[in-house]
């Protein structure tokens, strides 16, 4: 008798481990079965905003359900990926955060979620090299000639940063890390003011985003002298990238993930992995992307989450190297 009521309450144990697994598993291939929400954790407008729209607006047609782009900004991108990491991890909350996402684990003393522990990586969804910028009037015509002009003239130049953290700023420091430049860094309260000073000659250098310098650089107001990603950028392909004009290794690109909250069933971060892979791939969203100054991404949920790893340790180490003052 007591082997026969064993045997029974084995395969009660059995059945509910398998009821519920299979509830499980047709809720995740039933996904999605409402509308999903992508945090985007800055004002509208702007570069983070703007490929979340585009890749919001063709995952909502792919999946048949809408998707909703919701914006959350404040405490430097931090508050909207805050309220993303505490979602329910279900697959309908993700988040895009903005490039200072691997910054600022070593910028601020304290954060209120785990960067690498508290997300599960979807894919690299597009990334923003930088356009290294001079005053028109600055008597070089190569990276090579701004090095040595920097390197006769110590403390004589100086660079714009559109703040304290940003792409920017960490660029030009690595910049002069790497070339073992004394220059000067001028701090703006973003980047316009940045470019406007550096036509009226008041900044003789500028590590810029595309879409705000290119207008500039054709119009003669200022000059360009290498793009920071390690490939050139086909709207730029006749400036060579800051590795091949003379500082190999050196690389930059402010860059915009897909992320959910941790937790999330791995065959919804699959599903959603191959489907914004796929949209990336679509000539209509490459176009609209690199129309921007941006490179479309793509890659596996590994690959992203080995390259967040990557990206916090070099940034980090820049910080301290460069007594950056952490927030």
């Amino acid at each position: 008798m007591p082997n026969l009521q064993q045997r029974c309450l084995t395969l009660a144990i059995l059945i509910t481990v398998w009821l519920v697994s299979g509830a499980s598993a047709h809720a995740q291939n039933a996904y999605p079965q409402k509308p999903i929400k992508i945090i985007v954790p800055v004002a509208a407008g702007g570069g983070t905003d703007f490929v979340a729209r585009v890749v919001g607006q063709k995952l909502g047609e792919t999946l048949s359900t809408p998707v909703i782009i919701e914006n959350k900004p404040g405490g430097g991108g931090n508050v909207g990926v805050d309220i993303a990491a505490k979602s329910e991890p279900d697959g309908y909350t993700l988040v895009m955060p903005i490039t200072s996402f691997p910054v600022n684990p070593g910028l601020y003393r304290k954060l209120p979620f785990d960067t690498q522990k508290d997300f599960a990586p979807i894919t690299l969804v597009a990334s923003a090299p930088l356009l290294l910028v001079i005053n028109a009037q600055l008597p070089v015509q190569s990276l090579a000639d701004l090095i040595k002009l920097a390197k006769d003239k110590p403390g004589a130049l100086n660079y714009a940063t559109s703040g304290v953290g940003t792409t920017s700023h960490l660029a030009a420091e690595l910049f002069k890390f790497t070339s073992g430049l004394d220059i000067v860094n001028v701090p703006y309260k973003g980047g316009g003011p940045a470019v406007t000073d550096l036509i009226a000659g008041s900044v003789q250098m500028y590590f810029s985003t595309v879409p705000a310098a290119l207008p500039q650089v054709k119009a003669g107001k200022i000059r360009s002298l290498a793009v920071t990603s390690s490939k050139r950028v086909p709207s730029l392909s006749d400036v060579p990238t800051v590795a091949e004009a003379g500082l190999p290794g050196y690389e930059v690109v402010g860059w915009f993930g897909l992320f959910a909250p941790a937790k999330t069933p791995a065959a919804i971060v699959e599903r959603l992995n191959v489907e914004v892979v796929k949209i990336l791939q679509m000539p209509d969203v490459r176009e609209k992307i690199e129309a921007h100054g941006l490179l479309p991404g793509g890659g596996t949920s590994k690959e992203l989450g080995v390259f967040l790893d990557t990206e916090i340790k070099k940034w980090t180490h820049l910080i301290q190297a460069a007594n950056i003052t952490q927030q």
